[in-house]
């Protein structure tokens, strides 16, 4: 992790950097939702404190290794913690909403994240997009409408795991401007160990009733994949991402983990993507790009 901190120091190529870092967190995203399914039994509530607590644990003692410590005032506390609770309703509504609605879906309604994401950062920020890239916003939530394959006869369990995956991509859009706002006031190893922790916490009075007695090992093997990877390193690097360029950029692109988990619970899972998933994934392709041309002139502040 010491390259990741020494560039994010750096003033040289921020965005590319920024938009590196994004793009190898999609990567570990798209395990996400095949290491979920195979967690179980344990329960969504155990799932998302047991992986939020082995990503805090990995974060901190990398971040002691580096020499540094956890330096937060009295005044920091209520801070973190509304940080910790938006980070633990953000992971707990989408593995939730796994339980009662596809992969495919669950991702799509996720991934409307980056309209609430540009709202966000320009109320709470002040960082607009230019004019032009708001189209290309547009399309990628249309991308993920499609690739979501809405039935045409909703089951009530579906709009359950809908609804969760909605409330989900609300609260990955104040993650994602938390995160960015963040970037000036607190080191990116303490800050992402200390919310994965906080969050952890907040789930823990619940996670811990009903845990099954024997898991098999494939589930608990699945569970520490899911803290150091997807999580510890992916959202870490994710963070680090957002405080090099413009969080709707680096959410657009996120999206992507759309197409990696369709496409690994396909070959994993059977879940076979329809052609509309595919239209869908070929929308959202094109909405990231039309935003990331749209937006290369525009000067962000780094």
């Amino acid at each position: 992790m010491a390259w990741l901190i020494s560039i994010t120091r750096s003033g040289k190529y921020p965005t590319r950097c920024g938009l590196l870092y994004v793009s190898i967190a999609v990567l570990l995203f798209s395990t996400t939702p095949v290491l979920i399914r195979w967690a179980h039994p344990f329960s969504a509530l155990a799932i998302t404190a047991g992986r939020l607590a082995v990503a805090s644990a990995i974060v901190l003692g990398l971040m002691m290794l580096q020499g540094q410590r956890l330096r937060l005032s009295w005044g920091d506390l209520p801070r973190f913690a509304m940080f910790g609770l938006v980070t633990a309703l953000h992971f707990l509504c989408y593995i939730a909403s796994l339980d009662y609605t596809t992969v495919a879906h669950s991702l799509s309604l996720t991934y409307t994240s980056p309209v609430f994401v540009t709202l966000f950062a320009a109320l709470l920020l002040g960082e607009l997009l230019p004019r032009r890239a708001y189209a290309g916003v547009g399309l990628t939530v249309v991308g993920v409408a499609v690739l979501a394959g809405f039935e045409p006869q909703m089951t009530p369990r579906m709009l359950i795991g809908d609804l969760l995956a909605l409330g989900s991509a609300i609260c990955f859009g104040l993650y994602s401007t938390m995160g960015r706002a963040a970037r000036t006031r607190y080191p990116l190893l303490a800050y992402t160990g200390t919310i994965y922790g906080l969050a952890a916490l907040w789930l823990a009075p619940l996670a811990l009733r009903g845990l099954p007695s024997h898991p098999p090992l494939r589930a608990v093997g699945s569970l520490l994949f899911l803290g150091i990877f997807p999580l510890g390193l992916g959202h870490t690097l994710y963070n680090a991402a957002l405080r090099l360029t413009h969080p709707t950029h680096v959410n657009l692109i996120a999206t992507q983990e759309v197409t990696g988990g369709v496409l690994l619970s396909y070959l994993l899972l059977g879940e076979e993507p329809s052609p509309q998933a595919i239209l869908g994934m070929i929308l959202t392709l094109a909405g990231v790009s039309w935003v990331m041309l749209g937006g290369r002139r525009q000067h962000l502040p780094e």
